[in-house]
């Protein structure tokens, strides 16, 4: 069997699906590594929630300006043409429809596309959910970045989440290091699974029924060596 996709080759492929002038936003974590992986003949304009509209690649290790920094708080560049704002502003635009994707992080996506990506307790904060809410709310479509699952061989595609929602049925697609799905009225659809993997063990390792499209076929990713597992 094909191994299980890396973080960066789970990024690599959601980033494929990004379409040519779209505002993307990527949420912490493996969906940030999506920025690195944009095709070349695409003009994408990246957005942090924390006030740019046009985020560049990353500079070089001890390059770049510390006071640029994304919501992550990782040292970015600016594309041409990029913006800067406030905080505010940043969440007008996404509180009004005007980011057309985000691709977050998750700890469970239901069959109905129900949301579950933060933690009702951090330590010594409390709840925290951050700017997901919004963008879940905001976005025109909702992608996921996330273990197929758990350290400990539990599912996070499941019927229906135990962790504490996001939002309510807005996730169109997920990304796992073991397949490509979509969510739709009947639940978990797969459209792409690593070579060598059957349908049987993707269908073992999911708390939810799966169906299989009609042109389901195999998942590639380029071999990266970059940030890789």
């Amino acid at each position: 069997m094909t191994a299980a996709l890396s973080r960066d080759q789970m990024a690599w492929r959601a980033a494929q699906d990004l379409a040519d002038g779209a505002y993307v936003n990527l949420g912490l974590g493996m969906p940030v590594l999506a920025a690195s992986y944009a095709p070349d003949d695409r003009d994408i304009f990246f957005q942090s929630e924390n006030g740019i509209l046009g985020v560049g690649p990353l500079p070089a290790e001890g390059q770049g300006d510390r006071e640029l920094v994304d919501a992550g708080s990782r040292v970015v560049t600016l594309r041409d043409g990029a913006a800067v704002f406030d905080s505010a502003a940043s969440f007008a635009m996404i509180r009004g429809g005007h980011v057309d994707i985000t691709i977050l992080g998750a700890f469970q996506v239901a069959a109905n596309g129900d949301l579950a990506n933060w933690d009702a307790q951090v330590p010594n904060k409390g709840p925290l959910i951050g700017g997901a809410m919004d963008l879940a709310a905001g976005a025109k479509a909702v992608h996921v970045i996330m273990r197929h699952q758990t350290g400990d061989g539990g599912a996070r595609l499941v019927e229906a989440c135990t962790y504490p929602l996001t939002a309510a049925g807005i996730v169109k697609r997920v990304y796992t290091d073991l397949a490509v799905l979509d969510v739709g009225p009947d639940g978990f659809m797969v459209r792409e699974i690593i070579p060598g993997l059957s349908r049987d063990d993707l269908a073992a390792a999911t708390a939810a029924p799966l169906t299989f499209a009609d042109d389901c076929r195999d998942l590639f990713a380029p071999d990266i060596s970059v940030n890789k597992d």
